[in-house]
């Protein structure tokens, strides 16, 4: 259901890149603006000309070290509830190419962005990251990457994650620049943020997000709901989709916005089950055959969350509130195929698929597998 406003959903959007040395380390760079936190890991905000929080991270390196990173696979996607009015944030972060100390010493940073870097260990990068990008980092460095990419709520594990991570784990004491061995603080007067960190978030684009949920019967056909129509770019055709809406990205993260819908759209109370698949879809400045149905203005990030397989009891139990749902079905793969847009099939052949396989969920832009320049490690 899409009861909350339109600022009720936005929420900012971030990727960074991990980039590992042949011992294990990571690379941190510090910001010269930042007084309260100057150590952070290279990236940085999205952008709406970003096709993909891939493109995000690439764009970021090119900017702030002067060359380009050959990406690995999603390490983690992290969605945080910022407190102090600030707006909720969703980040990914990605595996990149271990690089060498001769790699290293070419780099051409942007000096307003980067005042310096070196490696960490764990255990550093942990004391000298702030507390939140510390939580989130430091549990991609621990979690084999084979169960990547992480799912993440405020930096702390859920999902599969915590097969690997507990809950809420121990934060390491917050030392800053101190837990950071070679990246001293600068001798000169340290230049003044570019704007206020009101400012800054008032004027940084926003995304969308949606929570749907894949539950499928015992035969494996697939539930889908029909919304009721609206005066919309599809005019009047018959749209179907996986249950789920909109994430109320200022009061809930994704996995809430899954529970909720489920119980206002079907009647049932389940709890969603691991995370399935993450697609992002592009808005116009980044992709002209944007879908307008799923927000053509801007960036739509849909999680997909497995719902388990439903019983005849559940089946009879569905109370579609009529004043946004038409009916539902339970189609097979075929059928499902046909009855979903482009984008929503292949979205949902790829949350099936991730179903019969371990390791995180399917990193997928418009439905489609966004695969990394390196091999999965």
């Amino acid at each position: 259901m899409e009861s909350a406003g339109t600022a009720a959903r936005e929420v900012l959007a971030a990727a960074g890149v991990l980039f590992p040395d042949g011992a294990g380390r990571v690379l941190v760079v510090r910001l010269p603006y930042d007084r309260k936190h100057p150590v952070a890991i290279p990236g940085g905000g999205w952008e709406p000309a970003d096709r993909s929080p891939r493109e995000t991270a690439l764009r970021e390196i090119r900017e702030e070290l002067g060359f380009t990173a050959r990406l690995g696979p999603l390490a983690c996607v992290d969605w945080a509830l910022l407190r102090h009015g600030d707006l909720p944030i969703v980040a990914y972060l990605y595996w990149a190419e271990p690089l060498t100390a001769a790699q290293a010493a070419a780099f051409r940073p942007d000096a307003a962005e980067v005042g310096g870097w070196t490696w960490l260990t764990t255990e550093q990068a942990g004391h000298a990251l702030p507390p939140r990008l510390s939580r989130r980092v430091t549990a991609c460095l621990l979690a084999p990457r084979g169960d990547g990419p992480l799912e993440l709520e405020d930096s702390r594990p859920v999902g599969h994650t915590l097969r690997r991570l507990p809950a809420d784990g121990p934060v390491p004491a917050y030392a800053g620049l101190a837990a950071a061995p070679g990246l001293t603080p600068p001798t000169e007067e340290r230049p003044e943020p570019p704007m206020d960190r009101e400012t800054y978030y008032a004027t940084r684009p926003r995304i969308r997000a949606k929570a749907r949920a894949l539950f499928t019967d015992a035969a494996g056909r697939v539930l889908l709901v029909r919304l009721r129509p609206w005066d919309g770019p599809r005019g009047q055709i018959p749209y179907w989709t996986l249950p789920g809406g909109g994430v109320e990205a200022d009061r809930e993260m994704p996995r809430a916005a899954a529970r909720r819908e489920i119980r206002e759209e079907l009647g049932w109370e389940v709890e969603p089950g691991p995370l399935l698949a993450l697609d992002w879809q592009p808005g116009a400045a980044a992709d002209p055959a944007a879908d307008p149905v799923t927000g053509r203005d801007t960036a739509v990030l849909v999680y997909v969350f497995d719902g388990g397989t439903v019983t005849e009891r559940m089946l009879g139990s569905i109370a579609l509130p009529e004043e946004e749902l038409v009916e539902w079905r339970l189609c097979d793969p075929a059928e499902a195929r046909t009855l979903l847009t482009g984008p929503s099939w292949d979205r949902t052949a790829a949350a099936l698929a991730a179903r019969e396989r371990s390791g995180g969920p399917a990193e997928l832009v418009r439905g489609q597998a966004a695969g990394p320049d390196l091999p999965r490690g």
